[in-house]
């Protein structure tokens, strides 16, 4: 193997697996903050306005891909390897869903709707152990392809650019892709380009 996307690729999914995401300063968050910070100065109930924000916030992370794929070999390689490890969510995914299993096998319900709520984004008080598992596995099998496979495939295909391009979408699309009166018009942008991108 020589091509150094595909070294980087292959050593930013290692270090997925050995190490998880990192414990604070995540760069996935970070962006998240900056996606924020944009929406709160250019939000306005419209497609346009919507369009405008996901371009003012993605232009930097796409500026650090675009940089990061014209590095020469090694330097290329390294830095997709670091940029394909922040972006991963394998491990730590992964965790989470035996943590529930765990929970639900010595038949501690309660804790098992507790901690099924970081793989979930509705509320669990009522949920039956079966509907716990389910929802674990469902958002395990949702989120695997949202925060490995794609990020994978895109990077195969794009380099770190690619990287870059999938995870910021796929986190614009989480933050803001919603059927509210908030965000129907202003995050269509969000959601067609993960849309797109996910296909």
């Amino acid at each position: 193997m020589s091509d150094p996307v595909a070294i980087g690729l292959f050593l930013g999914w290692a270090s997925d697996r050995a190490l998880g995401d990192p414990r604070r300063g995540h760069p996935v968050a970070l962006f998240g903050t900056w996606a924020g910070w944009v929406e709160t100065r250019t939000h306005r109930d419209s497609r346009a306005a919507g369009v405008l924000t996901e371009a003012l916030v993605l232009a930097p992370p796409l500026a650090l891909g675009v940089a990061a794929t014209r590095l020469p070999g090694p330097a290329r390689a390294l830095a997709t390897a670091a940029l394909t490890w922040a972006a991963l969510g394998g491990t730590s995914l992964g965790r989470e869903g035996l943590a529930v299993h765990d929970l639900l096998a010595s038949d501690d319900l309660p804790g098992a709707r507790t901690r099924v709520r970081n793989l979930v984004g509705r509320v669990t008080d009522d949920l039956t152990a079966d509907e716990v598992a389910r929802a674990a596995v469902e958002s395990v099998a949702e989120n695997t392809s949202d925060a490995v496979v794609g990020t994978l495939v895109w990077g195969a295909a794009l380099g770190p650019l690619g990287v870059v391009l999938h995870r910021t979408a796929n986190t614009l699309d989480a933050m803001h892709g919603h059927r509210t009166a908030r965000y129907t018009r202003f995050g269509w942008a969000a959601a067609r380009l993960d849309d797109l991108l996910g296909w």
